[in-house]
């Protein structure tokens, strides 16, 4: 696709406030942003344009076929906002923290979120994603982390 981008969505039965409100809570992000069977952990959050937080996500330690881009099963990302639009939309400026090649240019991840009867259409777009990610590894790792996002608003 053209510029690396990509859209993925899922419907959520719950409305737009209480999504937007699981997009800007550290519990919450450490819970439903993780795919698969990871593990998070937050270092900084400061909610405000210009403000983000740090995040890792680990991968199990009886996995053998991953290992982290940051140590050991880490991935560890430093996500800065650009836009904090209550109910709308969430945009994050995501830098890897890494010295594997392939990841030296910002990634942006566009949350939007759009109410619909009975639910909101949470759809999450990522612009500039470093081509030594396989497109397909990051659709399934972000469908498994909609998924999560919606039991975690139910």
């Amino acid at each position: 696709m053209p510029g690396n981008q990509y859209t993925y969505s899922r419907f959520i039965y719950a409305d737009a406030d209480k999504i937007y409100r699981a997009l800007t809570e550290p519990g919450a992000l450490k819970t439903w942003r993780v795919p698969g069977e990871m593990t998070a952990a937050i270092h900084s959050f400061q909610l405000k344009v210009g403000g983000g937080y740090e995040m890792s996500l680990f991968y199990p330690g009886n996995d053998t076929l991953n290992t982290g881009k940051t140590r050991g099963k880490e991935d560890r990302f430093i996500a800065r906002y650009l836009s904090l639009e209550v109910n709308r939309k969430v945009t994050e400026a995501i830098r890897f923290v890494t010295d594997q090649p392939g990841f030296e240019k910002e990634m942006i991840m566009e949350i939007e979120l759009s109410p619909r009867a009975n639910g909101t259409m949470v759809s999450i777009t990522y612009k500039n994603l470093p081509e030594v990610i396989n497109p397909e590894d990051n659709e399934i790792g972000t469908l498994s982390s909609l998924k999560k996002l919606a039991a975690y608003v139910a």
